[in-house]
């Protein structure tokens, strides 16, 4: 081997620094995505994850668990721009080849930051969006849709997401979907009768669950309402909600208000929701917007009849009738409708939990996190 071929195969085996910038560490979708994304890292990348929020950190322990340190940006809100020059101070010193950010916020920061830096110090701007472009904050979009770049490479979680986006960025945007760990989340549907013994189901009752924040975008006040019709119309039938956020308080009120006492449950965050997911007998989401729900993936790999929305790339998971049951987004009554017909009848409800496992080989993470690592290597060669 030459001098000069030895020289580009040493530097070829140099990890690739990667910054993944986030707008908080809480147990959301994209989040998440990170620590799968770190558990399943080829060796040719070498990632730090940095976040702006202080309190949003329950995933700082499973990402630095998967062997990527977290760095907190450490202010209470976005708003405090102090995050902005602590993001300068990691790059100007961090060495990092590619900067990936999860968020669109985080993204107008990380464009200011980067402008400001010496040519030769400036690393590849990724930005994947995680839901669609409407969800936002509309001040949110005017800055997003102000800052971007030709030159940054941009990515989408789904079609609907990228559909959803501006015409300027639509055209050069990639889909990449990501998944889950199929073969541990399937192995979880052993556990059933531990997961219904943990939130007090009895053998005969119907468990209808979902696994979102408890934030606007997510529907619950649909959910609650067509929990108080189904609750009337099925006996047995009970509801049980995991995750957290922002509206708690008020929808614990919403569900008293409606009569429903312990037959919702609100069981708050959970580190590893597919076990409590075991024992659904139905997996409902009711969301005005996604991107690509990781908890609806887990239900399929469950092996769970859905009953969900239309929202953003739901459709391209599931099918209505084949592997579950849709309903438009905002509509209460439908969702009461297709939950009450479902509980009613076991047949179908094993009829469409067989088809949602049929294809969960699909849904593996490993394809998606390989895509998004030779993106890193596009970009950082450029």
């Amino acid at each position: 081997m030459s001098g000069e071929q030895a020289g580009r195969s040493a530097q070829e085996e140099v990890p690739i620094r990667v910054l993944w910038l986030v707008k908080g560490l809480g147990a959301g979708g994209a989040e998440r995505l990170l620590v799968l994304s770190a558990r399943h890292r080829g060796p040719g990348v070498a990632p730090v994850a940095a976040y702006l929020l202080l309190a949003k950190n329950a995933l700082r322990g499973p990402l630095e668990a998967a062997g990527v340190p977290a760095e907190c940006l450490g202010v209470r809100s976005a708003l405090d721009l102090r995050w902005v020059l602590r993001l300068r101070r990691l790059l100007r010193h961090g060495d990092f080849a590619v900067v990936h950010v999860h968020s669109p916020i985080a993204a107008v920061g990380a464009r200011l930051v980067r402008a400001t830096l010496p040519r030769s110090r400036r690393p590849a701007l990724i930005t994947t969006e995680h839901n669609v472009w409407g969800s936002h904050a509309r001040i949110t979009r005017l800055l997003d849709g102000l800052t971007a770049r030709g030159c940054e490479t941009h990515l989408a979680v789904s079609d609907a997401v990228r559909e959803s986006l501006p015409r300027r960025l639509r055209a050069g945007t990639e889909v990449v979907r990501y998944g889950i760990e199929v073969a541990a989340t399937v192995a979880r549907r052993s556990e059933r009768a531990a997961a219904r013994s943990g939130f007090g189901a009895g053998p005969d009752d119907l468990v209808v669950g979902t696994v979102a924040n408890l934030r606007a975008t997510k529907g619950y006040p649909d959910l609650l309402e067509a929990a108080r019709v189904v609750t009337e119309r099925v006996p047995g039938s009970r509801f049980v909600a995991v995750g957290q956020g922002p509206l708690a308080e008020d929808l614990t009120t919403l569900r008293d208000a409606l009569g429903l006492g312990d037959r919702f449950s609100f069981l708050g965050y959970r580190e590893d929701a597919p076990a409590v997911m075991a024992g659904f007998d139905v997996f409902c989401l009711a969301s005005h917007h996604e991107g690509l729900p990781v908890a609806l993936m887990e239900a399929l790999a469950l092996g769970l009849p859905v009953v969900a929305t239309t929202a953003g790339g739901v459709a391209e998971l599931v099918s209505d009738g084949t592997d579950a049951v849709l309903v438009p987004p905002g509509r209460p009554a439908a969702l009461a409708e297709a939950i009450s017909g479902l509980l009613a009848d076991p047949d179908r409800r094993a009829a469409l939990g067989r088809a949602a496992g049929a294809h969960a080989a699909d849904l593996d993470v490993t394809r998606g996190v390989a895509r998004v690592e030779a993106v890193y290597a596009e970009a950082a060669r450029r």
